[in-house]
């Protein structure tokens, strides 16, 4: 069963740093500081919906455990009675890896915090500082492992196409992820937003971000990389909502990334299959799990359309029997 989480926006509050590409008021669409009030004006109106039982309340935004302590207090406070009357699961955070240390980890269990995600972005140190993260590589190792040993499910976030990044360093800032071992993760295509630093690079023409289609590429390669080693990937692109687009200025946006990222995927998979199975062309059934066959047929039928530049006539059929990401491929010239 799908479980619906709780999200509450914590704005930039207590992030001791600008970073070149944040302005947290147009991601979240809040400008004022979550009240205890607004946690239980959220709860119950999730509460309503029975799936939302057994999810899990979760701060995001800003830098959660650097906020003034009584203010974080009070809020974990005001989500901790839903988890002990067995409303929720847990609590889930996003903070800073600078921001987390024993004390820290001691004070998130006592209120029931049992998921804690770090705002990595780059384990390239050039990267971090380029961007003005205020911490280092090693700073996202000690973190994470930290909250590991004190037993929290685990996610780090990583961002592409960051000022000063290509997509080798991305890799291997994967590579270094996958090394530790997080419960999840989340992929953030680099995007410029009016009122931050990168805008100004940009504007400046001392940075160029990347569109949608090149940053879809490197973020599909991450995609598999994480799926392969049984890592989850539960976000990939800035989700839509808040005032994204009304701030939008350019980089690689689009309400439906992480499809267009799929589709890659897809077509990769095929034409590898194509060719080692040395498929000769005509009209195909292309078999794939009921849940991509969106993915496969592409936005705008642009995988059905490669396809058949290529030679190929493509029926894409579910079935139960293939697993995400693989593909199943016969020809068939009845169709």
């Amino acid at each position: 069963m799908r479980h619906i989480n709780v999200a509450l926006f914590v704005p930039h509050n207590g992030c001791p740093n600008q970073c070149s590409f944040c302005n947290q008021r147009a991601i979240s669409g809040h400008r004022n500081q979550v009240e205890p009030s607004d946690v239980d004006s959220a709860v119950n109106i999730a509460l309503k919906n029975p799936e939302s039982r057994g999810g899990e309340i979760a701060f995001f935004g800003g830098s959660f455990t650097a906020i003034e302590r009584e203010t974080m207090v009070s809020l974990l406070s005001a989500a901790y009675k839903y988890v002990e009357n067995g409303s929720f699961k847990g609590i889930r955070i996003s903070t800073r890896p600078d921001a987390i240390d024993e004390e820290i980890c001691k004070l998130l269990k006592s209120y029931g915090v049992s998921a804690v995600e770090l705002g990595a972005q780059s384990l390239d140190d050039s990267v971090l500082a380029l961007n003005k993260r205020g911490h280092t590589a090693e700073d996202i190792v000690k973190a994470t492992k930290l909250l590991q040993k004190e037993g929290f499910e685990t996610g780090l976030q990583m961002m592409t196409g960051l000022y000063g990044s290509t997509d080798e360093d991305s890799i291997e800032t994967a590579e270094k992820i996958i090394a530790l071992h997080p419960d999840t993760v989340r992929i953030y295509p680099t995007v410029v937003l009016e009122n931050t630093h990168l805008c100004d690079l940009y504007r400046n023409g001392k940075y160029q971000p990347q569109g949608v289609e090149e940053a879809a590429e490197i973020c599909a390669v991450l995609l598999e990389m994480f799926e392969n080693t049984g890592i989850k990937v539960i976000r990939t692109g800035l989700h839509s909502g808040g005032d994204v687009e009304g701030e939008f200025v350019a980089g690689a946006y689009h309400p439906a990334f992480k499809e267009i990222c799929e589709s890659k995927i897809y077509l990769k998979k095929a034409t590898e299959f194509i060719r080692q199975n040395k498929i000769a062309e005509g009209r195909i059934e292309i078999r794939v799990s009921p849940k991509s066959v969106s993915q496969m047929t592409g936005q705008k039928k642009a995988n059905i359309q490669a396809l058949r530049k290529l030679g190929y006539e493509a029926k894409i059929v579910a079935d139960d029997s293939v697993e995400k990401y693989k593909v199943y491929i016969l020809r068939n010239e009845t169709l």
